[in-house]
């Protein structure tokens, strides 16, 4: 990963209300949440909300589907492995096992590289 797109992302997520919602898709799992659900469980009008959303969408760290009416929204990750990776590649002087359990997403929802504008 260039160090371009991991600013991106932590930039994304370096705000409270993004990081709120970002923890929120990630423990939703691959089900992921309708927006509107998203705005009511941290009480936020539906225009911040989706300013937001495009901007941790725009970092490669959620993904969207439409289902019905409803658009259901989603952890990338692979962004957020992709991420990790990059903040411990070079990990403890040459001891990868120790960052181990960091290094490996345990999902995937985005192609690998779908995001990295």
């Amino acid at each position: 990963m260039e160090s371009e797109i991991a600013v991106k992302r932590l930039s994304a997520l370096a705000q409270e209300g993004r990081l709120a919602v970002f923890k929120l898709l990630v423990q939703a799992g691959a089900e992921g949440i309708a927006a509107g659900e998203i705005a009511r469980r941290f009480g936020m009008p539906s225009n911040t909300l989706s300013a937001q959303l495009t901007i941790l969408s725009n970092a490669g760290l959620v993904a969207s589907r439409r289902e019905g009416r409803s658009i259901i929204y989603t952890a990338c990750y692979d962004g957020m492995g992709e991420l990790l990776f990059y903040l411990t590649e070079e990990c403890c002087q040459g001891r990868p096992e120790i960052c181990a359990p960091f290094l490996s997403p345990t999902a995937a929802c985005c192609p690998p590289g779908e995001n990295d504008r």
